[in-house]
């Protein structure tokens, strides 16, 4: 089975409540895991795209993968906007937890299944879309086609984002172009939360099913994306 969550949101230290996104969010955390628990079993995978902790270092994000790392299933994670703890690949991998695979400009092969992806960022249509956005949205397609092609002799393709690749108005955008010249054949993304759920697209687009898996969105329970993997 493969399954996916978005935006945990971890903090160790109890100072970012996201209660501030609604009622629903209040002990999220256990939640979580209580869901996770009772759906995911060991040898499934959970795909996390982005916003795992609110941790800053590396040093402090121990506690919060060693935690994510305990629970059943292989994690393939990706990183979100607010995950600034996460650093070089080779760091990331030198922690040495079992069960988690760091999605950096690589991507992750379960037999005939591939899984890539990237960060992604704001859609150029945005209103506070700016030159510096523009170079961080360039390097971002970069990245999400490095990924794609190093999976790209997989029979099907999993790509993952963190924000939704879709503008605005809700059309699709240049990262979904380049998903579509890959074969890609289902996309999850999260970072959306409340109000923000209005912008969450999901369904077959242009032959690509569209998934949004932010915590709160899916009742902070894994979702099922695929019974075989």
């Amino acid at each position: 089975m493969i399954y996916a969550i978005g935006d945990l949101h971890l903090d160790h230290t109890g100072q970012k409540p996201m209660d501030i996104f609604g009622e629903k969010w209040i002990n999220h955390e256990n939640n979580i895991i209580d869901n996770w628990m009772q759906v995911v079993k060991n040898d499934d995978l959970v795909i996390i795209p982005g916003d795992i902790s609110w941790a800053l270092r590396l040093d402090e994000v121990k506690g919060d993968l060693q935690k994510i790392d305990m629970l059943p299933g292989k994690k393939i994670m990706l990183k979100g906007n607010h995950d600034y703890w996460w650093t070089s690949l080779s760091k990331l991998v030198a922690l040495n937890y079992e069960s988690i695979f760091y999605l950096q400009n690589n991507s992750y092969i379960n037999g005939d299944i591939g899984i890539a992806g990237t960060r992604g960022w704001i859609s150029r249509d945005n209103d506070e879309f700016n030159e510096d956005d523009e170079k961080v949205f360039k390097r971002e397609e970069m990245r999400l086609r490095m990924s794609l092609d190093s999976a790209k002799k997989a029979r099907d393709i999993i790509a993952i984002m963190h924000y939704p690749p879709f503008n605005i108005d809700l059309t699709p955008n240049e990262f979904v172009d380049i998903m579509k010249e890959y074969k890609v054949s289902t996309c999850l993304y999260g970072h959306l939360h409340a109000d923000g759920h209005k912008y969450a697209v999901e369904g077959n687009i242009s032959g690509i099913t569209f998934h949004c898996v932010a915590s709160d969105f899916i009742d902070f329970k894994p979702k099922l994306i695929l019974e075989e993997c």
